[in-house]
């Protein structure tokens, strides 16, 4: 394991009591100790059935220790075996929030964390969207034609995935585009997005689509401004209903100050690439050692913002038709089972004028949800798997 490496794991173990959770969160064995702390699981992961084996209304996990040779670890209430260079124990897991304990009985050093068990997120997906803000044009420009919202063609196909296999879709938009903004939307269909609020939520993504990397440096005070624009506006068009704690912010670039601003509008979970290897990573303020970690395992808690962050499966307009099953495929070959898919494409590639149109958009997006059914996945949202969401 390397030095950057290890000291992130470190200082996961330490960061809910810099929080001030209480003394029985702190990991004394990362105070100076680059000999003593959790290699597996880390403080903040959140686990699935995948992570370890289900049994009695409980989760077993492999626990890893690290920590020198020739000691007795007790994990929780087991000792540990040494094997190589660290020490492993089985803990259950009983509820959604769970403390475990690492005590080095020679010295009486104890580390601890604290993880998540997710009970309800395995065989999950979500569809999202970003970039939104053209539909609702139309919308409002067709309010004296349409009676319904699902005469746009663009709602019109994604009523028709609900209806063919009950999927859930995300919609994250921005405040404004060209002649039109979110101020200038129709409420005259209302009611009707609060009959269809089971199936169809709405977030702040951006204030607009231009400039790139929008909100990379900004201010708190800026970034809460264009969220509250757009939620206000959501709630005056669509209802309250349709407001969503969970969001992917445009491009996914933030400072820490900007996601403390999300958190504080409401926004619990943010979802992203987390790709270390990309030169747009979509991974908000966290460093490579932390997009590594997420890379891995899907979702875990900063308790620094009190963020959660989920990893998005596949940006579909970047695969060709025939690449979207087999690169699904791999994922699930690589991790053995994919425990929630989350779904994402951009709008503007729905629309024939646009420079960059994909005739082939329904078809992809057809493609993508229509694997998820086979492979046993039911539509759900981040925050209905996860209990403080």
């Amino acid at each position: 394991m390397n030095t950057t490496r290890r000291k992130f794991i470190q200082q996961a173990g330490i960061a809910s009591a810099a929080l001030g959770l209480g003394n029985i969160l702190s990991c004394t064995g990362a105070k100076g100790n680059e000999d003593f702390f959790f290699i597996s699981p880390i403080d903040g992961d959140m686990l699935t059935a995948y992570d370890g084996t289900a049994k009695d209304n409980c989760l077993i996990v492999t626990v890893e220790v690290k920590a020198p040779a020739g000691k007795q670890i007790r994990i929780n209430s087991t000792d540990a075996k040494f094997l190589g260079e660290r020490y492993v124990s089985y803990v259950q897991l009983n509820t959604y929030r769970n403390i475990i304990t690492a005590t080095d009985i020679n010295t009486g050093e104890i580390c601890a964390i604290t993880v998540y068990w997710l009970q309800n997120c395995q065989d999950k997906y979500r569809f999202s969207i970003d970039d939104n803000i053209w539909f609702l044009k139309d919308i409002t420009q067709n309010a004296g034609k349409y009676r319904s919202i699902f005469e746009n063609p663009y709602l019109q196909f994604m009523k028709g995935l609900h209806d063919t296999y009950d999927t859930k879709i995300h919609f994250n938009l921005f405040y404004q585009t060209s002649g039109f903004s979110l101020a200038d939307m129709t409420d005259k269909f209302k009611n009707e997005w609060k009959e269809n609020a089971e199936w169809i939520n709405l977030s702040f993504h951006a204030l607009q689509e231009f400039p790139d990397k929008p909100y990379q440096h900004s201010s708190y005070d800026e970034v809460k401004r264009d969220c509250e624009k757009v939620m206000q506006q959501i709630e005056r068009f669509a209802g309250k209903e349709l407001l969503s704690n969970e969001t992917t912010l445009h491009w996914g670039e933030a400072t820490q100050a900007g996601c403390k601003a999300l958190r504080d509008c409401g926004y619990k979970i943010l979802a992203g690439y987390f790709d270390p290897e990309s030169p747009d990573p979509v991974s908000y303020y966290l460093n490579k050692e932390e997009k590594s970690h997420l890379n891995e395992r899907f979702f875990w808690k900063d308790y620094q913002t009190d963020i959660i962050f989920s990893k998005i499966a596949i940006v579909i307009n970047l695969m060709e038709l025939n690449k979207v099953v087999p690169y699904l495929e791999k994922q699930m070959c690589d991790l053995h089972r994919l425990p929630y898919v989350d779904l994402m494409i951009h709008e503007q590639y729905f629309y024939s004028y646009y420079k960059n149109y994909q005739v082939d958009f329904k078809q992809k997006v057809e493609k993508a949800v229509r694997w998820g059914t086979e492979n046993g996945y039911e539509p759900a949202y981040l925050h209905e798997c996860i209990l403080d969401c």
